[in-house]
């Protein structure tokens, strides 16, 4: 004997859940239209077209993140170029970064270093960091570590922090300046604040090591720990080692084999090894060699030497 609501009485509840969900979503749609974000870069959009370039860069960026907006990198890239022709000089940083990664405009890595010196020139602090990383690592520019550390603290001295933290990281290792953790520490700390994940990771290890600070594992993991969230990938690779380990740390190894996985998938050779060394010995994972021969076949791919195989030996006549 049925005892719930007849079929009809279902049907007319579902219906009316639906058209609830409906208007909600319509209502949410208003709201979003209503958005003080979505005013503003109305705003821009009308003082770009009368031809203010500022207003065009800062509507660029939206488009980039799709921020209340709908993303767009050919249209971002576009106005970027319009806003850097215009003498703006984060416009030109910012379509540097576009040409770099090859969205919303081809692909080109000198074209993009001259646009990072040209929006450097025009106080687009980004510009003077990302033309010190290629200065540092010699991509594209000759290797100058002391140009580097340069563009690094001007950008630092303008407020632009990724700059502080690869200043800092220049300090504490003593590599193209002096080494003075001291300041190295002052830096990180300022740009750990400001949520620069680079920041939180240099940090990190001087508080590991007791260098310039006080010596602290439970700081130190904390740390990392915000590096990692931040999607800094040496930090969540460096978190799953102490793990691994036990060392500043409760050992937990199936926390350390998914921080080791998500490292690995940002291309870390070796977290992608540490974690095919888990999978072969079943440490914490469960035992798998078909995956961890695949986990070091990765790691070789994104360039960790040692777990590639040796090379074959010559034949013999």
């Amino acid at each position: 004997m049925r005892t719930g609501p007849p079929p009809i009485e279902l049907l007319r509840r579902g219906a009316s859940r639906l058209v609830a969900s409906v208007l909600g979503a319509v209502a949410a749609l208003a709201l979003a239209g209503c958005h003080p974000e979505t005013a503003e870069a109305r705003r821009l959009d009308a003082a770009c077209a009368q031809g203010t370039t500022a207003a065009c860069s800062q509507l660029a960026e939206r488009l980039r993140q799709g921020r209340h907006v709908l993303r767009d990198d050919g249209r971002a890239a576009a106005l970027f170029e319009r806003a850097c022709t215009g003498g703006v000089g984060d416009g030109c940083a910012s379509l540097g970064v576009m040409v770099e990664q090859g969205r919303g405009a081809r692909r080109d890595s000198a074209r993009a270093i001259a646009l990072f010196r040209q929006g450097c020139e025009r106080r687009g602090l980004d510009g003077c960091t990302r033309l010190g990383v290629h200065h540092e690592q010699g991509t594209g520019v000759p290797r100058d570590v002391a140009r580097a550390a340069a563009l690094y603290d001007r950008a630092c001295a303008g407020g632009e922090l990724v700059g502080c933290a690869r200043l800092g990281a220049l300090h504490a290792a003593g590599t193209g300046v002096s080494t003075d953790v001291a300041r190295a520490a002052a830096l990180f700390d300022r740009a750990c604040d400001a949520r620069v994940p680079l920041g939180c990771l240099g940090l990190a290890r001087l508080h590991r090591r007791g260098a310039g600070v006080a010596r602290s594992d439970s700081l130190a993991v904390a740390l990392l720990e915000r590096a990692c969230d931040g999607d800094e990938t040496v930090a969540c690779f460096e978190l799953g080692a102490i793990y691994e380990r036990g060392e500043g740390a409760a050992q937990d190894y199936q926390r350390a084999a998914r921080l080791y996985d998500a490292a690995c998938d940002e291309r870390h050779g070796e977290a992608c090894a540490r974690l095919g060394a888990m999978h072969a010995n079943g440490a914490g994972v469960g035992r798998d060699p078909e995956r961890a021969r695949a986990l070091a076949g990765r790691a070789c791919e994104v360039g960790h030497r040692p777990s590639c195989p040796p090379p074959a030996a010559p034949a013999r006549s």
